[in-house]
C-alpha cells in the first residue's frame, strides 16, 4: 500500500470514528462508547479534514507532473463541432469542443472559461437569486446573440438553467481564440476557499445546489472551491456514496 492509500485509509477510520461507525466492520458504536464521546468526535472530524487537504495536494500534485499543453484548436477541428439545433447549456458546448482534441496530451477547455469571457463582453451579467445567491443571466446583448433561460423541475425543486442556441454555439465557437487565453489564465488560479473549514451556511449552500443537480464544476465555482473538495465534502455529509 503507497503513502497516498495509507492517508485516505487513515482518512476513512477517522470519517467513520467521528460518525459513530465502526471502521473495522461499519457496526453501530454503542452511544455509551467513549468513541461517541462529543470531544473525540469533533477531533476525529477535524483529524478527517486536515487529512483531506493533504489528499487533495497530493493528487493536484501528481496532476502537475504530467504536463499538458494549453487547450487550443484548430480552424479544421472546429468545422467538427457537433452543432444541437436544439439549445444546450455552456458545459454541453464545452464538452463537444474536448471531444475534439487530444486531452491526453492538452488541457481540456474548462467551461466556465466560456463564462468568465462572456460577462466580460457583457453577454451575461450576475444578478441576485432567489436564495439571495449570485447566479449568471443573459443579458439584452445575450438574447439578441442566442442565450436565454429555461425553467427545470426536479424531484428537489425547481432551478433555472442558461441555455444556448444554435447562432449562441456559432458565437462561442468564432471567438475560441480569445476564449482559451482565458483557459489559460483560470488554470493558473487557486479557489480562494480551497483548503479553508466549511462553514453550517456552505454546507447547507452545498446540499441546496446538489439536490437541484448542479453539476460539481459549476458548485465548486460557486462555493469558491476545488471540485475534489467539493467531491469529499458530498461524501462526508453522506449525499454520495463513499468509494
Amino acid at each position: 500500500m503507497i503513502e497516498l492509500e495509507k492517508i485516505e485509509r487513515a482518512r476513512m477510520y477517522m470519517y467513520k470514528l467521528a460518525n459513530g461507525i465502526n471502521p473495522l466492520d461499519d457496526s453501530v458504536i454503542p452511544e455509551s462508547d467513549i468513541v461517541n464521546n462529543v470531544r473525540l468526535s469533533r477531533c476525529f472530524f477535524y483529524v478527517s479534514s486536515i487529512l483531506d487537504q493533504v489528499i487533495e495536494k497530493e493528487n493536484a500534485a501528481a496532476n502537475n507532473k504530467t504536463l499538458k499543453t494549453p487547450f487550443a484548436i484548430s480552424e479544421e477541428k472546429l468545422k467538427l463541432f457537433e452543432y444541437s439545433d436544439e439549445p444546450i447549456p455552456v458545459s454541453a458546448i464545452a464538452k463537444r469542443l474536448n471531444a475534439l482534441i487530444d486531452t491526453d496530451a492538452m488541457a481540456q477547455l474548462k467551461y466556465r472559461s466560456i463564462l468568465s469571457w462572456l460577462l466580460d463582453i457583457n453577454m451575461l451579467e450576475i444578478v441576485a437569486g432567489p436564495s439571495g445567491n449570485d447566479v449568471k443571466r443573459p443579458t439584452v446583448q445575450g438574447q439578441e446573440h442566442g442565450i436565454s433561460i429555461e425553467r427545470r423541475t426536479t424531484p428537489s425543486g425547481t432551478y433555472d438553467l442558461v441555455i444556448y442556441n444554435r447562432n449562441a454555439q456559432q458565437f462561442i465557437l468564432n471567438n475560441m481564440k480569445t476564449i482559451a487565453e482565458y483557459n489559460i489564465k483560470s488554470q493558473s488560479k487557486t479557489p480562494e476557499l480551497q483548503g479553508q473549514p466549511w462553514s453550517q451556511a456552505h454546507d447547507e449552500c452545498l446540499t441546496d445546489l446538489f439536490y437541484k443537480g448542479v453539476p460539481v464544476s459549476e458548485i465548486a465555482i460557486t462555493l469558491k472551491r476545488t471540485q475534489t473538495g467539493v467531491r469529499a465534502r458530498l461524501k462526508r455529509l453522506g449525499l454520495v456514496e463513499k468509494e
